[in-house]
């Protein structure tokens, strides 16, 4: 059977080759090639070009399930074996142990990790060229990063149904590259709650689908950059911030996204904000388009392109200093200004749409609200 470990252990070459005598080759269930669909569209200009998957690494695994797998550093072989996760393990263990500055690992081969986990440490680049078929780990994430700083993932394709695809807490100094999750279950990245939080992350082009919850979910992370969030077919949220501040993002797009839920293509959740940017939202179908919820505060979209949501195409719900700049929104669920009695009202809303073939709805009037609307959408506003 496969490694279940959560340890990273020691095995090197000539162990290893003992050890393959003894346990039969796991067979592992197909992996797919790396995903080639189309690329996520939307990428925010200003995102330095990403060097080829590996490039420069100090640390490569290689070989395949049929084939057994080598973990090699610097050229000098670290394992050699039929365990596709103990060939990752031992190339992270092979990284200088002592460094200060990044060094890298660049994983070229596909296979199954099996339920295991990958755990990031400091100064570390990981990288998957090849495509990583998950397990489940309740709690954990396929790949994790906890109470570490200056982690990078340049490149990463993933499949399977993990409890988290990516896992993040207390982790300072983040960059997500080019990330193409196409689950079947799951989460995708997840930035946890009841630990301390990040700082410094930065995301470029994430494309997830087929996930049985969140695309990517926040909490608690101070100075945040995204270029590009892509859902399709997401259960609950393409992007939600919760208890996030100082974040600029570029583009979430999302196609059937929240499907008969309460959850968005984009969402900002508990006490989410200030600091909040957001160049552009996109959403076809699914659930809410747009939601701010739950005393979130300090959020500019400049222009939202949304139709056919199957729930509110915009719903803002006890938030304060929101801003839409424009857009468009067409057919779908209500634009709506709304208010719960356990959270203070609505204040400080300025909403700028054109609004065809949907009504727009504020109740309970809200503090300090400015419309400006255009369009053919019915409207009972104050």
């Amino acid at each position: 059977m496969a490694p279940t470990s959560q340890r990273r252990p020691r095995l090197f070459a000539a162990g290893a080759a003992a050890l393959s005598i003894v346990v039969s080759l796991l067979v592992a269930p197909g992996v797919a090639a790396a995903p080639s669909g189309p690329a996520p569209s939307g990428t925010t200009s200003g995102v330095v070009q990403a060097a080829a998957c590996g490039d420069g690494a100090d640390a490569l695994v290689t070989g395949s399930q049929s084939s057994g797998f080598t973990a090699t550093y610097h050229g000098q072989t670290v394992y050699q074996g039929p365990y596709y996760i103990t060939a990752i393990w031992e190339a992270i263990g092979a990284l200088d142990p002592g460094r200060t500055s990044q060094q890298k690992v660049s994983v070229m081969a596909s296979a199954w990790i099996g339920n295991n986990t990958i755990d990031l440490p400091s100064h570390t680049a990981f990288e998957v060229c090849g495509t990583l078929d998950t397990g489940n780990v309740a709690g954990r994430g396929a790949i994790q990063a906890i109470g570490v700083r200056d982690v990078s993932i340049p490149h990463l394709n993933m499949t399977g149904a993990p409890y988290f695809g990516l896992r993040f807490a207390d982790v300072h100094g983040l960059h997500l590259g080019q990330i193409n999750l196409r689950m079947s279950g799951g989460l995708g990245i997840r930035f946890e709650r009841d630990l301390p939080g990040s700082t410094d992350v930065r995301m470029d082009d994430i494309y997830v689908s087929g996930t049985g919850n969140h695309g990517v979910e926040t909490w608690h992370v101070d100075g945040l950059r995204i270029g590009t969030i892509t859902a399709r077919d997401v259960a609950y949220a393409g992007l939600l911030l919760n208890s996030t501040r100082n974040a600029t993002i570029g583009t979430v797009d999302g196609e059937n996204v929240a499907t008969g839920t309460g959850y968005a293509t984009f969402r900002m959740a508990n006490g989410n904000g200030p600091g909040i940017t957001v160049d552009r939202v996109r959403s076809r179908g699914g659930g809410r388009g747009v939601f701010c919820v739950s005393r979130s505060q300090g959020a500019r979209i400049n222009s939202v392109d949304l139709a056919n949501n199957g729930n509110n195409s915009i719903l803002i719900e006890n938030c304060s200093d929101i801003t839409i700049g424009g857009g468009t929104v067409n057919g779908g669920g209500e634009v709506r200004l709304a208010a719960r009695s356990e959270f203070p009202n609505n204040r400080n809303i300025d909403i700028t749409l054109r609004v065809d073939n949907t009504s727009v709805r504020e109740s309970p009037c809200g503090e300090n609200t400015t419309w400006n609307l255009s369009g053919n959408g019915a409207r009972n506003i104050c």
